[in-house]
């Protein structure tokens, strides 16, 4: 095993070999593949807190409708609508730094959320603060993250990284569920005497969710000190010898270079589109299990986790996939719009599958597609604009495609509450399909991956 070298050691990434550059990404990932575990924790524990702890009667169903709503819907407004800023410093700060100090504001407001949990019963309101300042240090943490690695890896390695950055989530995502509920479970274990050791610990709590952030919290902890010790330059800036522009320049930049260029304009709007259609399901899962395939109060996190275990390991097989193979090297525009049929697909059929195991065999399939989707497209980003533009670009980019995920979340809420979670899966996977369909007609997205033409300096 190589051991983590000292920050200082390591030369600025163009003097490493491109084995060398390989494995300081590699650290980079593993360190961040922790504090995306600790934050997978969080949010199922979360959602288990509000779907059996405060809100488990079927009277209680619009309640925890409007709940779930609203935290994923403060995480998701508060990324998105903080990416124009996040992306402008990251193409200001040392992103390095930028990284640390992210992870280090993430534990400390865990440690907050471990303090409001334990000290009495948060109303939702606070819930939802708390969501959308862990999903504002995110989106700052991610514009840093994104685009550092892809100037540290060499172009001929990017399409694996995408599909090792795919994996980063999905593997989250697959232990997060299990290791979740277990933590939710061990102060009922401990007052049973199960967990002997840890009886006068956790025989206080009346359930898991403090746990679970709290180990969060480490983990943000751990991932600062590795990036501590690696290192890698900061992009030069290029700005065309005009002087360095404003902050409020800056945050313009990104519409004007994606404005310039319709075909990526239409990629975007398509990842909208979907992302409109299918990023409610933090809502309509819990509603499904619950109501719809009709689990008792007590398996609903079991049954809950099932599905999510399901999402993710199908999420860690399609990023395997990319990272093993390097995807599509032509057309990849096709490794985009093909797998999001089937993913829509899969995503209509899971409404209607009617039992918990074909529920998931949908999802696991849905969860299958969705990295091979978004690797090839990352792909297509990376050779399209260039690393010191990333920040700037990426975080328009990031708001473009995803600004329709908190209307996806409110949406999921209004109508689950007056309707069932399994139609709205079926509609909106089959109007996935026929969106992603249409697209392989569109003149500009099978021109997306053409060379760029020449254009006019732009104006910052």
């Amino acid at each position: 095993m190589t051991l983590l070298p000292p920050a200082d050691s390591l030369p600025d990434p163009p003097a490493l070999s491109d084995a060398a550059r390989w494995r300081t990404f590699l650290w980079l990932w593993g360190s961040q593949a922790l504090s995306v575990l600790g934050g997978g924790l969080s949010a199922f524990a979360m959602n288990i807190y509000l779907t059996q702890s405060r809100f488990p009667l079927e009277a209680q169903k619009p309640e925890l409708a409007a709940a779930l709503a609203l935290t994923g819907l403060g995480w998701g407004a508060a990324a998105i609508l903080g990416a124009p800023l996040a992306g402008a410093l990251a193409d200001r700060w040392n992103r390095r730094r930028m990284m640390i100090t992210c992870d280090l504001l993430g534990a400390l407001l865990l440690v907050l959320g471990v303090l409001m949990v334990t000290l009495g019963t948060p109303p939702v309101w606070l819930l939802t603060l708390f969501t959308a300042a862990l999903g504002l240090v995110g989106t700052f943490h991610g514009s840093a993250f994104d685009t550092s690695y892809s100037s540290l890896v060499t172009r001929d390695r990017l399409p694996r990284a995408n599909g090792l950055m795919q994996t980063l989530w999905s593997l989250s995502g697959l232990l997060s569920p299990a290791l979740a509920a277990l933590l939710i479970g061990l102060p009922a274990l401990a007052r049973q005497g199960e967990v002997p050791l840890l009886a006068g610990a956790l025989a206080g709590l009346p359930d898991g969710v403090a746990l679970a952030l709290g180990i969060d919290a480490a983990s943000f902890l751990l991932a600062a000190l590795v990036v501590s010790r690696l290192h890698w330059p900061q992009p030069p800036r290029q700005d065309g010898g005009r002087g360095r522009p404003s902050l409020a320049q800056d945050m313009r930049f990104g519409w004007s270079f994606i404005g310039r260029r319709p075909a990526l304009l239409h990629l975007l709007l398509t990842f909208a589109g979907v992302n409109l259609l299918t990023s409610g399901v933090g809502v309509l899962h819990p509603l499904l299990v619950r109501f719809t395939l009709g689990t008792p109060v007590d398996g609903t996190g079991a049954a809950l986790a099932t599905l999510w275990t399901a999402l993710s390991a199908g999420g860690l097989l399609g990023g395997l996939l990319v990272s093993v193979t390097g995807g599509l090297k032509r057309r990849r525009v096709l490794g985009v719009l093909l797998p999001m049929i089937a993913a829509g697909t899969a995503h209509a059929l899971s409404g209607v599958a009617g039992s918990l195991p074909l529920t998931a065999a949908c999802v696991l399939a849905f969860g299958v597609m969705t990295p091979v989707m978004n690797a090839h497209s990352q792909s297509i980003w990376q050779a399209q604009v260039a690393p010191e533009l990333q920040g700037r670009v990426f975080s328009v980019r990031r708001l473009i495609a995803q600004f329709t995920a908190p209307l996806s979340t409110a949406l999921a809420g209004l109508l689950a509450a007056h309707g069932g979670a399994g139609s709205i899966l079926l509609w909106s996977g089959a109007l996935m399909a026929v969106l992603a369909s249409a697209q392989l007609l569109n003149p500009h997205l099978r021109r997306v991956e053409d060379p760029l033409p020449e254009a006019p300096p732009l104006t910052a």
